[in-house]
């Protein structure tokens, strides 16, 4: 529990910083009245209790993929659910559909949270000395760039902190705010859902604007799902029950409570909950904790960057495992120093939590909708639930995240439109990508040479041997690889021991060590293996030949050992129905994808890597 709070609660336990300030914005056109802050603190509590307990914890932390969770989990788990009769062809492209779409979007709250996050705690700063309001910029800046800077590091490095930190920073928040409720009593009206309902009645006008707003208090929702597999459902649930609930909603009763006291506290209620000694103290911890909400999305983008280029999304990158006991703590380089250019460039564009906060939210609330509708498949498909009440369900809930889609809509031309223009760029690298790459497979397979009458023939004419092992790599086990014929053509030697060898993603987060290796020998020491791996794990060929010699016997000497490899570049000839500019991006992509050594582990000094046009 303490683990988890460190990780999965850091974004939604920080958004009391700047959720509630942001629901009495003024601009929203609503007057501040004891009604008003009633009408506005029952909207977050049962927005909490609703979007976040009931269709969070309750319902969709059952929708695990092998204990990993996260849209592309989802969207597989979906997938395996509707793969087979008498599913329609819309029903299988649709799950496909939405799981990229939450993906994309999962990228444009990534860049924004650390934004809104570390600037909203260092502007407390201006609480107690409005003179440092200069140096919020600047402090924010130093931040972030350290951040990112020790991302490199691995979560490892400050994550024994994380529990602690949150579970302080929980029972800090929750008796500043239980302070309050204690000297104002009458706040504790707004348990009453009527007063939610009745503020959208009176209000409706302005009842959109105000629910933008109110999405703040909840937008960390969707992280307790992506990282139920760092620490299961169960310590999730209770964390969520027992520490983080009670004590963010004491905390907004509390700053409810004291605007209603105090209607001048309105320009920061959550610093102001606080006697003027600890202000500073908590700007720190506010420091601290928001930067522990930033690693949450930062690790998540890393993990979805990982995820999709297994399952073909996205082109290779340099991926780095950042622990020996965590296969989740990786580190993506270039995802990392793009989000920090991002990140840098909103913070100093917007400069203040509240011009931020009008960009934030689209994103996520899209994403939100993706996750019900592909939960509720998995419940109708695998589940078997009963149709009606799954379709009664997921009806609600959809009603419920459109509601707040339509809601975040509204700040599009405020700043929305930034995370929207992200996700959008990050669904044309996907289809993209995956188009060019089926295209290619495609073109691969039309010119393709059959493996065993290619090796049978060798025996006629069997070339000059060499001793050690060959290992050629190929998308296709059943076809003679490219790097073999141009060996054959150019070097005219075959190697005493050949493995023709697939690497196969799956869409399970790990796969069982008995199904990892297939082999099968061709004779005249050819072999064709496939191995499996989980988009949870790393593709390391040097491992999946040693198994393979384990398995069946093999001498495969890691010093003679050599690995060869095709550098594909796919023509326009071969890229129909492709526009020109996405044909541009393709061929782009292709240049700079990583390159396969890194991408397989392989070994620098036995790699020979050869050029191919399909």
């Amino acid at each position: 529990m303490v683990a988890a709070l460190g990780v999965v609660f850091g974004d939604i336990g920080t958004s009391p910083l700047y959720a509630f300030k942001e629901t009495l914005n003024p601009e929203h056109g609503v007057p501040f009245t004891p009604d008003s802050v009633l009408g506005l603190l029952s909207l977050i509590f049962w927005g909490l209790m609703f979007v976040v307990t009931l269709k969070y914890v309750v319902f969709v932390l059952r929708a695990d993929h092998d204990g990993e969770g996260g849209i592309l989990a989802l969207q597989a788990l979906a997938a395996g659910a509707v793969s087979k009769p008498p599913a329609g062809r819309w029903l299988v492209q649709g799950v496909g559909w939405l799981g990229l779409v939450g993906a994309a979007t999962f990228y444009g709250d990534s860049l924004i949270t650390p934004a809104i996050s570390v600037l909203s705690a260092v502007e407390g700063l201006e609480v107690e000395a409005p003179g440092l309001q200069p140096f919020v910029i600047p402090i924010t800046v130093s931040i972030l760039i350290a951040f990112f800077a020790v991302q490199r590091k691995g979560t490892g490095v400050v994550g024994n902190i994380f529990g602690p930190v949150m579970l302080l920073w929980f029972v800090l928040i929750g008796l500043s705010g239980l302070w309050q409720v204690l000297q104002q009593p009458q706040v504790l009206a707004a348990l009453d859902p009527r007063h939610a309902i009745g503020f959208l009645l009176h209000h409706r006008a302005q009842s959109l604007a105000v629910l933008g707003a109110v999405f703040l208090a909840f937008t960390g929702g969707e992280a307790l799902y992506a990282d139920m597999g760092h620490f299961g459902a169960r310590p999730i649930r209770l964390a969520w029950l027992f520490i983080a609930l009670p004590a963010l909603a004491l905390n907004y009763f509390g700053q409810g409570a004291l605007v209603l006291g105090n209607p001048a506290a309105i320009d920061n209620p959550f610093f102001r909950l606080f006697p003027s000694w600890g202000v500073l103290p908590m700007v720190v911890l506010a420091a601290m904790a928001t930067v522990i909400a930033s690693q949450a999305v930062i690790s998540g983008a890393f993990s979805i960057t990982a995820q999709a280029m297994r399952m073909g999304y996205l082109p290779r990158m340099q991926v780095v495992q950042t622990s020996g006991h965590s296969i989740g703590q990786i580190y993506v380089p270039t995802i990392n120093w793009l989000l920090m250019v991002g990140v840098l460039l909103l913070v100093i564009g917007f400069r203040s939590s509240s011009a931020l906060s009008a960009a934030y939210g689209i994103a996520v609330s899209i994403t939100m909708v993706t996750t019900t509708l592909l939960t509720g498949v998995v419940a109708w498909r695998l589940w078997r639930w009963n149709r009606l009440a799954v379709l009664a369900g997921v009806l609600l809930f959809a009603l419920v995240d459109v509601t707040f889609v339509t809601a975040n809509s509204l700040k599009i031309l405020q700043g929305g439109w930034l995370t929207l223009a992200v996700a959008v760029g990050v669904m044309l690298l996907f289809t993209t990508w995956g188009k060019g790459r089926r295209l290619g497979l495609a073109a691969a397979e039309a010119e393709r040479l059959p493996l065993e009458p290619f090796v049978r023939s060798l025996e006629a004419h069997m070339p000059y041997r060499v001793r050690g092992t060959a290992v050629f790599l190929n998308a296709d086990a059943d076809s003679v690889p490219h790097a073999l014929l141009h060996n054959l053509k150019h070097n005219q030697v075959l190697h005493e021991q050949a493995i023709v060898l697939r690497v196969l993603p799956c869409n399970t987060p790990r796969v069982d060590a008995r199904e990892r290796i297939e082999a099968a020998s061709l004779g005249s020491g050819v072999w064709v293996v496939t191995a499996r791996h989980g988009y949870m794990e790393r593709p390391d060929v040097p491992e999946f030949i040693r198994i393979l010699a384990y398995q069946r016997g093999l001498a495969c000497d890691s010093m003679t050992t050599s690995y060869f490899v095709s550098r594909a570049s796919v023509v326009d000839a071969h890229l129909p129905g492709m526009n020109p500019l996405r044909r541009a991006l393709f061929r782009w992509l292709q240049r700079n994808a990583g390159r396969a050594s890194d991408y397989f582990e392989l070994p620098g000094n036995r790699l020979v890597e050869m050029g191919q046009r399909g």
